[in-house]
């Protein structure tokens, strides 16, 4: 598709100028400036213009850090970064962080024989002479676990393995590693990869997950953990005598939502579960308290595994009532770690911006019980495929003693790209200098508040590159997905490449409406059985708030989103016609049809409160294609063809609903690709669709009036 239609531009510009000659004949000098001023603004946009190709190469460039981890002594910090060669290979680096950040010299720790081979998920030993890692040195594609020295010489291949290995934790004594082990799985696990195409009798294989230890020593590979269940995260216990587990029997991609917390011997044995959430509840991030009687972890609605927020609890051992210990709090936590036995350090997504804090657990005020460390407009995290708000703690803050806690994060905006900080936190120096060559091609990032049914609500405004007040512009929302996600400042990514629209001359508005992480766990829960209604007001609200406030030119207002923001994206433009165009991705057009067709049903029962075959009339209420004979506006329609999440069928059956009625659409099919779009010709040829149909229906090139 031509993204860009200069002689359209040219036509319109013509006008307009002369409009702006004769408005100057009647008119006092000032208001001539003005209007010279609007004039030179709106001819220049053309000329200011980035091909998408520019812009994806760009977005593409930035070198993603993978993980960060600080040593137990914080002397040094480890990262996985992209190395030379091809698409997706990572390498991993060591610094010292006492050295000048810019002086620094990092080294590469590798496996014998890698050659342009891929290698990650970094762990510490306990007394920070050691790295473990996985590695595919051995054979292309097979990760297989090993252990190096801090100088990276004395490098040990620990396993001989088939099958997707992740996620290695060392014992406390040093003696052992456990890691996470699919044997045999036919692919990388999680819903956001590519599903394998269904052929055969389907379901009569189901490749767990299994808890895995590995005797430094000889080498020897236990699994652990029994064959009918699946590991999503575990925890040893400070003894080391037994594992905390977040699990579930069957498949790994749907029952994560049904998790409980277990614990199990590390020599073996019978698996207890210590707690059994309801169906409002999802578990994530289980971690021992330091003197071994109680488990902390994260529970909250949560639709997307690795996508964390909720409120922090503990749990006894032995079992028992979990006890909310963050009850009213106005954010999202999302990772925490023991810090001291009555002290936990947790991050949080904070009303748009990223947060440390520690929760007192015997405060008699909850008031009193949270102390704020850091606050920021910046995103920190640990990295991952989902990034979500964390830290890299040395083991020396896991003590009682003074002085400031160290970690390591990777940190970044909308203004800075990502890189590694680390040191005292809050006073965090750059380690890594990647992406020093990079500098923001898009417009000032503004956090925007309003309220919305009697709520505040907080999203993100991308102003144009190159922007002048003098002119009027158009804005595209983009809705994130989840929904219990939240837009932070972070730097864009190419996937979807909504920043482009800012690139060339667009407003970009990011609102964060009920349903996401940021305002507290009542607020992450407000759009249980509500799904399209609640939110979308507090969108359009929010649109409402910045085209007051903003040069936003009302009458060309588009929307995109991908996922969850798909489904809004469906469902808006069957609720309103203030939207020139839509660019759905991935999104969800009958809730009905999809709860049979996804990977993933149980998500759906918290939110709708049962299942499709129980209650179809709450499924079919919040369904785009039952108000599809509303659609007037144009829609593009984008889908991978394997995405288990959200499978093509959807954006088929929206796309067929659009073309009967004569509504003027288009669906393209990436093939091989699965909910996250990662083949590069594909996201350059998103960002190409993107930017192509939002200029044919809306463009930024006209003037406004």
């Amino acid at each position: 598709m031509n993204a860009f239609y200069p002689c359209h531009r040219c036509q319109r510009f013509a006008p307009f100028a002369a409009l702006v000659f004769a408005i100057s004949l009647f008119f006092p000098s000032g208001l001539n400036a003005q209007q010279a001023a609007a004039k030179q603004a709106a001819s220049s946009v053309a000329d200011s213009r980035m091909s998408a190709k520019a812009i994806a190469d760009s977005l593409t460039s930035t070198r993603r850090l993978q993980q960060t981890a600080l040593s137990p002594d914080a002397v040094h910090v480890a990262w996985v970064q992209p190395i030379g060669g091809p698409a997706g290979k990572h390498g991993i680096y060591v610094a010292s962080i006492n050295e000048a950040a810019a002086s620094a010299q990092p080294m590469r720790i590798t496996a014998p024989r890698c050659k342009g081979c891929n290698e990650e998920s970094i762990a510490w030993s306990p007394d920070g002479s050691h790295i473990a890692f996985l590695s595919d040195a051995a054979a292309a594609g097979q990760m297989q676990l090993y252990i190096a020295d801090r100088t990276g010489k004395a490098v040990r291949q620990l396993t001989r393995l088939t099958g997707y290995l992740a996620d290695p934790k060392w014992s406390r004594d040093g003696k052992r590693l456990a890691i996470l082990f699919t044997e045999n799985a036919p692919r990388t696990a999680g819903p956001l990869a590519p599903m394998t195409p269904p052929s055969g009798v389907i379901d009569s294989k189901v490749y767990e997950q299994r808890l895995t230890t590995v005797d430094l020593a000889s080498g020897q590979a236990q699994q652990l953990s029994p064959a009918e269940i699946y590991v999503y995260e575990y925890d040893w216990s400070p003894d080391g005598n037994n594992f905390a587990l977040i699990a579930a029997p069957g498949s790994g991609d749907a029952n994560w939502y049904i998790a409980q917390i277990y614990t199990l011997p590390t020599a073996g044995g019978t698996m207890k579960s210590i707690f059994k959430p309801d169906d409002q509840m999802q578990i994530a991030i289980p971690r021992w308290s330091p003197d071994g009687s109680s488990l902390a972890f994260i529970g909250g609605i949560m639709s997307d595994e690795g996508s964390t927020g909720g409120d922090i609890y503990t749990v006894a051992v032995s079992g028992g009532v979990p006890r909310d210990v963050t009850p009213g709090i106005s954010a999202s936590p999302t990772w925490l770690e023991w810090t001291k036995p009555e002290e936990i350090l947790f991050a949080e997504d904070i009303d748009g911006q990223a947060g440390l804090a520690t929760v007192n657990l015997r405060a008699t005020n909850p008031s009193e019980a949270i102390t704020t460390l850091w606050k920021g407009p910046d995103s920190i995290t640990m990295g991952g495929e989902i990034e979500v708000m964390s830290a890299s703690l040395a083991r020396s803050a896991r003590s009682a003693g003074p002085g400031p806690m160290n970690a390591a994060v990777i940190r970044q905006s909308f203004v800075h790209p990502p890189e590694v900080w680390a040191g005292p936190i809050g006073s965090w120096k750059q380690i890594t200098h990647l992406n020093d060559n990079l500098r923001p091609m898009w417009g000032e990032a503004k956090s925007v508040h309003w309220t919305s049914d009697g709520n505040t609500v907080q999203g993100w405004l991308l102003l144009p590159r190159n922007y002048h007040p003098s002119r009027k512009y158009p804005m595209v929302v983009v809705v994130h997905g989840g929904p219990a996600s939240a837009v932070s400042s972070s730097w864009p990514r190419a996937f979807l490449g909504t920043a482009a629209l800012a690139v060339n001359g667009y407003f970009v508005f990011m609102p964060n409406p009920r349903g996401s992480y940021g305002q507290g766990e009542k607020f992450t829960q407000g759009n249980i059985k509500d799904f399209g209604y609640g939110d979308l007001r507090d969108i359009m609200s929010g649109m409402d708030k910045v085209i007051s406030d903003f040069p936003i030119d009302g009458n060309r207002i588009g929307i995109t989103g991908w996922s969850y923001g798909g489904f809004m994206t469906m469902w808006a433009i069957t609720q309103t016609n203030r939207f020139r165009a839509a660019v759905a991705g991935a999104g969800l057009s009958n809730w009905q049809s999809y709860y049979g067709e996804n990977d993933i049903d149980l998500w759906m029962i918290p939110y709708f409160g049962a299942s499709v075959y129980d209650d179809p009339a709450v499924y079919a209420k919040s369904s785009p294609i039952n108000f599809v004979k509303r659609v007037k506006t144009p829609t593009l329609v984008l889908v991978g063809d394997r995405d288990g999440e959200v499978p093509a069928p959807q954006s088929f059956e929206y796309w067929h609903a659009l073309k009967t009625l004569g509504v003027e659409t288009q669906l393209v099919v990436y093939p091989n690709e699965g909910h996250r779009i990662s083949q590069p010709e594909h996201v350059e040829d998103i960002i190409t669709r993107l930017l192509g149909w939002f200029d044919t229906h809306m463009p930024a090139g006209a003037a406004g009036k």
